[in-house]
């Protein structure tokens, strides 16, 4: 075998991402790619479960997506609606993984009311209290009898 070439990175680096982006790629691979999920098979787990749909219409992982195609993906409580700019099948770093969509931003404004809604009632509870001790129970215990 030869030594690599500058041009084996290059075709390698460009493969499933035809010119400027535009050849269909499968929809578990884009969403692995774009950084929504660690691993593809994280990705075929969610679109599977009908937690993303293109189009308006429920896909299933192996569905191409184009440039153009609309995907409405539901990570926990929180929805993203996006607009595929470019398609790769190769992961590539976060600012990369950025360019690929473009998100719908009453979206963007949808989830961060939400995100905020959540700190506000995670500050409203005291989680990690556990049950009274046994001294604060007899001070209940007193309290309720009127001692």
């Amino acid at each position: 075998m030869g030594a690599r070439t500058s041009g084996d990175t290059e075709a390698r680096e460009n493969a499933g991402a035809g010119p400027g982006g535009t050849e269909p790629v499968r929809l578990d691979k884009w969403l692995w790619a774009a950084r929504f999920f660690k691993t593809r098979a994280l990705a075929a787990a969610a679109i599977g479960g009908g937690r993303v749909e293109v189009n308006g219409a429920r896909a299933k992982h192996a569905r191409a997506v184009r440039p153009g195609d609309l995907v409405r993906l539901r990570l926990g409580p929180f929805e993203y609606l996006l607009t595929v700019r470019r398609s790769t099948a190769h992961r590539g770093p976060a600012s990369e993984a950025a360019l690929l969509y473009d998100e719908d931003p009453a979206g963007q404004a949808r989830r961060a009311h939400l995100a905020e809604q959540h700190r506000l009632a995670a500050q409203a509870f005291r989680f990690g209290e556990g049950k009274p001790s046994k001294q604060e129970r007899r001070a209940l215990l007193r309290l309720k009898r009127g001692e």
